[in-house]
């Protein structure tokens, strides 16, 4: 609606938006272009049922074997985001992520350092790296109660790993069409980086990550909104029609 009555607005346009919160459609977007991102499958709901619940899991196990992630398709904040350590846990955890979504993506889980990359118009930032202080991961609490988890930014990455990372989410980034400003989140282990998802509305909250990065690479908050500002102004200018 925006866009048909030419009013600017921040972040990616309305395709990268729908490709983001997409997580399957954005997988299989990152995969085609080659960024690596966790293997994956999806199932909805009816799916699952009618695949009967044993076969199924027999079939994932086979391709994806456990630790699993389980998360709903779209959707964010880690909400109904559960991790599986075993067939016994993968109950449990579809309940939560059906109570989100009716369609499900079972993530292999990958043993590394938790970062997130924001990209202000093409360039990366500062990397973070998210390390949760207790045992739920990085769960709705975790990311929004302060002291539940502890951040470096900017991470202690090598030369090496940071070309990785910075090439990596840039990777996502053009892949998904983002402009004005994303997060890339990511898993980094021995074998390299690995695309979580992409988030075209990263939060501004005092927990939040894009400031924290905007202010390690010299950019005050105030600073930072304006910047964000004038570049979906720019994008309006320049638009058709």
């Amino acid at each position: 609606l925006l866009e048909i009555l030419a009013i600017p607005y921040t972040g990616p346009g309305v395709d990268a938006c729908r490709r983001c919160m997409d997580k399957p459609a954005a997988k299989q977007a990152l995969s085609d272009a080659g960024v690596p991102t966790p293997d994956w499958v999806s199932f909805n709901q009816t799916a699952f049922s009618e695949l009967g619940a044993a076969d199924a899991l027999d079939d994932i196990e086979a391709v994806l074997g456990f630790p699993l992630v389980i998360k709903p398709a779209r959707g964010g904040s880690a909400l109904g985001v559960r991790f599986a350590a075993s067939r016994e846990d993968v109950p449990q955890a579809l309940l939560a992520a059906f109570s989100y979504d009716d369609q499900v993506v079972f993530e292999r889980h990958v043993d590394g350092r938790e970062l997130a990359v924001a990209v202000l118009d093409g360039q990366a930032l500062p990397a973070v790296e998210i390390r949760p202080t207790e045992e739920d991961r990085y769960s709705y609490e975790a990311r929004y109660e302060i002291g539940r988890t502890e951040f470096d930014c900017p991470a202690h990455l090598d030369a090496e790993e940071t070309a990785a990372v910075e090439a990596v989410a840039a990777g996502a980034w053009g892949t998904l069409r983002c402009e004005g400003f994303a997060r890339v989140d990511l898993m980094l282990d021995a074998a390299g980086p690995h695309v979580l998802e992409v988030n075209s509305v990263p939060g501004l909250t005092d927990t939040s990550l894009f400031p924290m990065a905007a202010e390690a690479a010299g950019l005050e908050f105030e600073a930072l909104v304006e910047r964000v500002v004038e570049l979906a102004a720019r994008r309006n200018a320049v638009a058709p029609g």
